[in-house]
């Protein structure tokens, strides 16, 4: 059941005047005594002083607030001109940018680093005479994104039995930077397998690991 007495302050003080008033004029009917009303006039006194010592510290808080922000912003209009002038000045070291609490521009490059990760691959065989090879990397199987830093998937090839157990028994296939990547066989490659190797390059050049060894036959 909804309170009959408001919540707001301004509320609460009009619906408080039309009570006292009321109960002033309705004292006989309702058998109020001197004593009733004199506790709740007391009471409401005291409310009124609080309300309106409230009212002249709130509106005093904001104004000292609007003054305190409007002061902030024109420090800092200050502040930004000066060290605006101070950045675009060559003779200032960084040192002293440091100790002023200024940003030091970061003039070394952090180099890209090999990857880490290795392409997990899937050969699509249902078109005669060709592969379909799908690629994600091994963290984030479900994402068709490349790891940062990374260029392309190098993929390498061999065809025919038996699978490869070193890279030299492999041939470049192509450089990828979107999965996927397709690739065609002539017609008397039908019939035999080709085993698949990939690994991640990176925008520096520097392969990361070999996948795992993906094999598909070359449908005819």
């Amino acid at each position: 059941m909804p309170d009959y007495i408001p919540d707001s302050d301004a509320e609460f003080d009009a619906w408080l005047d039309n009570f006292t008033s009321t109960l002033g004029k309705e004292k006989t009917n309702l058998k109020l005594s001197d004593a009733d009303l004199n506790e709740l006039t007391e009471a409401k006194a005291d409310w009124t002083a609080k309300l309106a010592d409230y009212n002249a510290k709130h509106s005093a808080a904001e104004a000292a607030t609007q003054a305190k922000n409007g002061a902030r912003q024109r420090v800092k209009a200050a502040v930004r001109a000066r060290a605006r002038a101070i950045q675009a000045d060559a003779g200032v070291s960084d040192a002293t940018r440091a100790a002023l609490g200024l940003t030091v521009s970061d003039t070394t490059r952090t180099a890209t680093p090999a990857p880490t990760t290795r392409p997990v691959a899937q050969v699509d065989t249902s078109q005669r005479l060709r592969h379909t090879i799908s690629f994600t990397d091994e963290q984030t199987p479900t994402s068709r994104r490349k790891p940062d830093g990374v260029r392309g998937c190098e993929i390498w090839v061999k065809v025919g039995d038996p699978a490869p157990t070193g890279p030299d028994q492999l041939r470049f296939l192509a450089l990828d930077t979107a999965t996927p990547y397709v690739v065609e066989y002539d017609g008397a490659d039908a019939g035999k397998t080709a085993h698949y190797w990939l690994r991640w390059l990176s925008t520096r050049g520097e392969p990361g690991p070999w996948s795992q060894t993906v094999s598909a036959t070359i449908t005819s």
